[in-house]
């Protein structure tokens, strides 16, 4: 396995980066659409969040109002507001709210989020990250979800 390179944050992104992401997606939207897996882990006051981007895909994802854990397995470009950065192997990255992230996969890639939680359901997590959660993948009629909720608390 590749280490993780270092000093990767992604800071709180200008509303102007914020909108080339939404112009991309205005542009993805003219093309098919592939079907994503989404696996969600609602556990122990935690909620994490894997998507899974086969090769060769550009996904674009919803505006993050919360701060959060990234963590990104495989190869991909990820633009991050202040421009882009290829990450290769396994990367935790701290990762501030307001954000929205567009990526492109060289190869299979796996970004799980993961923040702090009291929801009891995944729709009430997905509330709680970002306003568009209607737009979200997972609740796409291409979506593949996968579920683990323990019941488990703090």
């Amino acid at each position: 396995m590749q280490l993780a390179q270092k000093n990767i944050e992604i800071s709180c992104m200008r509303e102007d980066a914020i909108n080339n992401v939404r112009k991309l997606e205005s542009v993805l939207l003219e093309f098919p659409q592939v079907k994503l897996e989404t696996s969600h882990v609602l556990h122990g006051g935690m909620y994490a969040r894997t998507l899974t981007i086969p090769k060769g895909v550009i996904a674009s994802g919803a505006l993050i109002k919360i701060s959060t854990i990234l963590i990104v397995q495989g190869h991909c470009k990820l633009y991050m507001g202040d421009g882009t950065k290829d990450l290769i192997g396994y990367n935790v990255i701290p990762a501030s709210a307001n954000r929205k992230q567009a990526v492109y996969a060289y190869e299979d890639t796996y970004a799980t989020m993961i923040f702090p939680t009291t929801a009891k359901t995944v729709e009430d997590a997905e509330k709680e990250f970002t306003d568009e959660f209607l737009s979200l993948m997972s609740n796409k009629d291409l979506a593949e979800n996968k579920y683990i909720m323990t019941g488990e608390s703090k």
